[in-house]
């Protein structure tokens, strides 16, 4: 009953804004692209793996539940005691880096070959790929270790890639010269000793990157943009406590980061997929129902001189729930349940969201449920 009420919502969503308001540019991928993108995020996660233990000594295990076969590498570090870091599901590229890492070669030349390979075919395909300025950038950043230190790829970028993994390709709804990075402040699983700096980073690639100065001179960039040119990266964290407007030191990342209320919503819970260029680069993106709510709430709180981009949001947002609404409309239903029990900000921005829509059945549906997940 939940799964079917989820799809209706989605149904009625598409009907109001893409038949209304004319949002099109949706193709759907052939099985065979999406089965090459499913290997190639398969490799790129093993080869991410290899790297997060590429310089450590230790051994691995493996544990046995009900679905498969997962494996870990143990460690004794200098200073932390013994650790325990979890490399993945069992895959047939991740076994070959395991096996590598025994006999002491680099896994991941082995892969990097085959990587370049499947996204050679994916853009020969039409997939989602990102273009060569980002692709630069986003690698900067993986290679540093950035999404392993638990950063996720959000903003319109994070759109293109949910693309992918949802098998369809998208319109113009998915450019965009913004990259936009969150990061809590706090890392919730073991990771072996890293940090890194993205200022320097962006820096070093040379690309003209400069500080964008804060309305509070006394007060830290949160933003680097090039001079002359609409690129640009802001580095964004969910805002807690009583703090909730100036920038927020994220002391692993070497930045500085601006606060934003629901954001904890949006990356409670990332993906570790892929993003496609000449060769697969290992990024963080939400939860895709999460990523379509989220926009939903967010465009309903812009200002009016945000306008254009409020109704990107809302395309953005159909599009992924349309998709969802397919064959994963359960995943629409967790992240509202989610929302309501642990997000209250969040939830009662949506039930604002849907106030604003046009007399119809899913509008009625969703302050129904609104008025019944009251306590």
């Amino acid at each position: 009953m939940e799964g079917r009420k989820s799809r209706q919502i989605a149904e009625e969503l598409l009907y109001l804004y893409i038949y209304k308001l004319g949002i099109t540019g949706m193709q759907p991928l052939s099985i065979q692209v999406q089965t090459v993108f499913a290997e190639l995020a398969e490799r790129v996660a093993a080869r991410e793996a290899g790297r997060t233990i590429a310089r450590l000594s230790g051994f691995f295990t493996q544990k046995e539940v009900r679905d498969g076969r997962y494996w870990y590498f143990k460690t004794s570090i200098p200073g932390r005691g013994q650790h325990e870091y979890y490399l993945g599901a069992e895959t047939p590229a991740l076994r070959r880096l395991i096996e590598a890492h025994r006999e002491g070669r680099s896994g991941e030349v082995l892969e990097e070959a085959e990587i370049t390979r499947l996204c050679a075919m994916l853009r020969a395909a039409g997939a989602n790929c990102v273009d060569s300025t980002a692709a630069r950038i986003l690698r900067s950043f993986a290679d540093s270790g950035l999404f392993r230190l638990g950063g996720v790829l959000v903003g319109s970028y994070a759109f293109l890639v949910l693309g992918n993994v949802l098998g369809v390709r998208w319109g113009a709804v998915a450019r965009t010269e913004d990259i936009d990075i969150a990061a809590g402040t706090g890392l919730s699983i073991a990771l072996p000793p890293l940090e890194t700096n993205l200022p320097s980073l962006l820096e070093g690639l040379e690309m003209g990157f400069l500080p964008v100065p804060a309305l509070d001179r006394r007060e830290p960039s949160t933003s680097y943009k090039v001079r002359g040119k609409d690129l640009r990266v802001d580095f964004l964290t969910p805002a807690v406590g009583k703090q909730r407007t100036k920038p927020v030191l994220i002391q692993r990342l070497g930045i500085s980061a601006t606060p934003l209320e629901m954001l904890d919503f949006l990356i409670e819970a990332p993906l570790a997929t892929v993003a496609v260029n000449g060769g697969g680069i290992y990024v963080n993106v939400p939860d895709a129902a999460r990523f379509a709510l989220h926009k939903l709430a967010v465009a309903d709180r812009r200002p009016l001189v945000q306008q254009p981009k409020a109704t990107k949001d809302r395309e953005q947002a159909i599009l992924l729930l349309n998709q969802l609404a397919v064959d994963r409309a359960g995943d629409i239903e967790q992240a509202l349940e989610r929302a309501h029990q642990k997000f209250p900000v969040m939830f009662n921005c949506l039930v604002k969201s849907a106030q604003r829509l046009p007399d119809s059945e899913l509008r009625a549906r969703i302050l129904s449920l609104a008025k019944k997940a009251k306590p």
